[in-house]
C-alpha cells in the first residue's frame, strides 16, 4: 500500500496553492506529497469569453509573489485601481484608489482556469504526485495517520491529510464534522459581462433593496458580474432571454460603463454562511471552502482561504514536532483565528446591511458611505479589508 507523508484531498486552487507552499521545503525533509482530484488538471489553458474568475486581494498578490508565481499568474491579471461603492438610487458613494493607498493595485482579477494552469505548472513532480482523476470515498483514521479509499477501491495512507474538497464535502460530514450552516435566502448569479466603455480596472460594489451586485474588471474589456437576489429572483433573471437580462441589469446597474453589450452563460448559486466547527484533529487540517464558506459579494472567501493556507504552511515547517501532531495544527488555527472571525464577520455584515430594504437600515448605510469617502481612517480601515491586509496578511 502506498503511504505519503501528506495527502490533499481536493487539488483545486487552495490544494495546489498549499503544495506548492510547502514543496521546496518538503523536498529537503524528504517529504513526499500526494494530491487527490477528481478533474484531470494541467490539459492546458484554453481562453474563454465564459471563464469564471477569482479577485484576489493585494495581500493573496504578495503570497503568490513569496511563492514565485505571480510574474506567471500576472500575464492574465486584469488589476484592480479603484472601487467605487455606490447605494442604487441614493446620493452616497465611496471611492478607493490604489495610489491613496501607495499600492500598484487594490486586487486583481484572475480567471480560475490561468491561476490554476500557473500552479499545477509550478509543481515538482519529484516532490507532489497526482491521483487524478480520482476521489476519496472514505477516510478511517489511524494512530499514525489516515487510510483513504478511492472509487477504485485503492488505498492510500498517509501522516496527515489535508481536506480541501470544497463547501459540500462529503467526507467532512462522514467524520461527523458539524458545521454551522446560516442561509442568506439569496442565489448569486455569476456571469461575464462586454460594456460599451472601457472598465478602466475599476470594481463596482453597487446596493440595492433588493440585494447587492459587483462588476470586477476582468482582461479582454470583461467584468465579472456577482449579482445578488433572493432565490426566486435570481431564477427568474438566470431564465430570461439575453436581451431581457440585460435590459434588467441595466437599470440596476446603472450607465457608469455605458450600454451593456454582452452577457455569457449565467451561473446560480445558493448562498449561506458556512463554517466548520471543528478545522483540525491529528493528523487531520479542513481547508478553503470545507473550513468555512463566505457570501461572495465582498471577494474574501478565496483571499482568506489562501491566507489560512500559507499560515498553515509556515506553522507547519516551523514545527520541530512529527506531522500531523494536534499541537502543532491547533497553533495554525490559533493563529489564525482572530483573522478569521474578522474576515468572516466583516462579509456578513456588509452583506446583511446592505441587503435589507427597511427604511432605517437603508439611511444608515446612505450615511455611512457619505461617511467613508470623507472620513479618511474608515475609508483606510475599509480599503485594507478589501485588500486582504487584515492580522497577519502583511507578514
Amino acid at each position: 500500500m502506498q503511504r505519503v507523508d501528506i495527502a490533499i484531498i481536493g487539488g483545486g486552487l487552495v490544494g495546489a496553492s498549499l503544495a506548492l507552499a510547502l514543496q521546496a521545503e518538503a523536498k529537503q525533509r524528504g517529504w513526499t506529497i500526494c494530491l487527490i482530484e477528481p478533474f484531470t488538471p494541467g490539459q492546458g489553458y484554453q481562453p474563454s469569453y465564459d471563464a469564471r474568475s477569482t479577485a484576489l486581494s493585494y495581500g493573496s498578490q504578495q503570497i503568490y509573489q513569496r511563492l514565485g508565481l505571480w510574474q506567471a499568474i500576472s500575464q492574465r491579471a486584469e488589476p484592480i485601481t479603484q472601487i467605487h461603492v455606490s447605494d442604487r438610487g441614493r446620493f452616497a458613494a465611496a471611492r478607493m484608489h490604489a495610489e491613496d493607498e501607495g499600492v500598484p493595485a487594490l486586487g486583481y482579477v484572475v480567471e480560475n482556469a490561468w491561476l490554476g494552469e500557473c500552479l499545477w505548472k509550478a509543481l515538482d513532480p519529484d516532490v507532489v504526485s497526482w491521483h487524478s482523476p480520482a476521489q476519496v470515498t472514505r477516510m478511517q483514521a489511524l494512530a499514525d495517520g489516515y487510510r483513504l479509499t478511492l472509487e477504485n477501491g485503492a488505498e492510500l495512507e498517509c501522516t496527515l491529510a489535508i481536506l480541501a474538497e470544497g463547501g459540500r464535502s462529503g467526507l467532512r460530514e462522514q467524520l461527523g464534522i458539524t458545521v454551522s450552516v446560516s442561509p442568506y435566502g439569496q442565489s448569486a448569479l455569476i456571469a461575464n459581462i462586454t460594456p460599451q466603455l472601457p472598465h478602466e480596472g475599476q470594481a463596482f460594489e453597487r446596493f440595492t433593496d433588493e440585494g447587492p451586485m459587483a462588476m470586477l474588471p476582468v482582461t479582454d474589456n470583461r467584468c465579472a458580474l456577482v449579482w445578488t437576489r433572493v432565490t426566486a429572483e435570481a431564477e427568474r433573471l438566470h431564465g430570461l432571454d439575453e436581451r431581457s437580462f440585460l435590459e434588467e441589469l441595466q437599470q440596476a446597474f446603472g450607465y457608469r460603463l455605458g450600454q451593456l453589450r454582452q452577457v455569457g452563460t449565467r451561473h446560480l448559486y445558493p448562498l449561506a454562511l458556512t463554517s466548520a466547527i471543528e478545522q483540525v484533529r491529528p493528523h487531520l487540517v479542513v481547508l478553503g471552502n470545507a473550513a468555512h464558506s463566505l457570501h461572495p459579494i465582498a471577494g474574501q472567501g478565496y483571499n482568506l482561504s489562501l491566507r489560512d493556507t500559507w499560515v498553515l504552511a509556515e506553522t507547519l515547517l516551523d514545527s520541530d514536532a512529527p506531522l500531523g501532531d494536534l499541537n502543532t495544527l491547533q497553533r495554525y488555527v490559533d493563529s489564525q483565528l482572530l483573522d478569521q472571525q474578522l474576515t468572516v464577520g466583516f462579509s456578513d455584515k456588509v452583506t446583511r446591511l446592505f441587503s435589507s430594504g427597511q427604511p432605517l437600515l437603508v439611511a444608515g448605510r446612505n450615511l455611512g458611505l457619505i461617511g467613508l469617502d470623507l472620513l479618511p481612517p474608515a475609508k483606510r480601515w475599509f480599503a485594507r479589508q478589501a485588500m486582504g491586509l487584515g492580522v497577519r496578511a502583511e507578514s
